[in-house]
């Protein structure tokens, strides 16, 4: 191998650690060619995924079985440079509420940008991927929680998942409402969400686009009734006008008008609604 060769494989080898991954579009901008990344594979310096993913192999490690959701999404999020977040109700458990969400395999990932490669829905995850866009806000930047993706001189086993912060992870969960996601188990997240901040939750709701999710969250955050509530005027955002359907044999909501599990109207009403 000639040493500009090696030069460029060594350049590649250090931007890919041990064990995670990269697709034919990055390593074409790094200045390998499809034809070089195949006699990577043969030299078993990269193995394939599947087609147009490779990995960089672990020392030890055994390419059978499924590959971690995880080291997937990081290797996206912080050597492909992929403008993605989890949000909805994985980032609502990576972040501690997930007593009463559903866990392990049966578990959706929920992950979020406008840009999302078709591969990622063909690799061998432990975990099914749900793709959304962005689309549910305004300001698709909004509500984000803080995290080092920029940081260069972090380390693989230092890199953190970027991922929506409880007050718009809520807020897309609730998007799903009531195909894939569980009133239930979202009224039983939402009473531990103590500790949400005002001003994150009011941004949020004057720049979402969808009348169902500000209405849902009133009625959610009314019947929690936590200390940020307070902190909110339904009347400051567009509720939009009229009934709203949502679910089958339902009731409308008395203050809200959408149609929402008969157990969420209850409560208002025996409270002199």
């Amino acid at each position: 191998m000639s040493t500009l060769k090696e030069e460029k494989l060594k350049k590649v080898l250090e931007a890919i650690p041990s064990g995670f991954m990269v697709d034919t579009a990055w390593l074409e901008r790094h200045g390998v060619s499809r034809f070089l990344a195949r006699k990577y594979v043969d030299n078993g310096w990269l193995e394939r995924v599947n087609r147009g993913v490779f990995r960089r192999p672990a020392p030890n490690a055994t390419t059978s079985g499924a590959i971690d959701w995880k080291t997937c999404l990081l290797s996206m999020q912080h050597i492909m440079r992929y403008d993605i977040h989890v949000g909805g109700t994985t980032a609502l458990t990576q972040q501690g509420y997930d007593h009463y969400l559903r866990l392990g395999s049966s578990a959706p990932v929920w992950v979020y940008g406008n840009a999302t490669p078709n591969w990622l829905s063909k690799l061998p995850l432990n975990a099914l991927i749900v793709t959304r866009s962005t689309s549910l806000f305004a300001d698709p930047s909004l509500g984000l929680a803080r995290n080092n993706i920029n940081d260069e001189d972090t380390l693989p086993w230092n890199w953190i998942l970027k991922m929506s912060a409880p007050e718009r992870a809520i807020m897309e969960a609730m998007d799903e409402l009531p195909d894939h996601e569980s009133f239930h188990n979202l009224d039983m997240v939402f009473e531990s969400l103590t500790t949400l901040r005002p001003k994150v939750l009011s941004a949020l709701l004057h720049s979402c686009k969808k009348i169902k999710v500000k209405r849902l969250f009133f009625v959610f955050a009314d019947r929690h009734d936590h200390p940020w509530r307070k902190r909110l005027d339904p009347a400051e955002f567009n509720l939009g006008s009229g009934d709203r359907a949502l679910v089958t044999r339902g009731k409308i909501h008395p203050r809200y008008r959408i149609m929402v599990p008969e157990a969420f109207v209850k409560a208002e009403v025996d409270d002199g609604a």
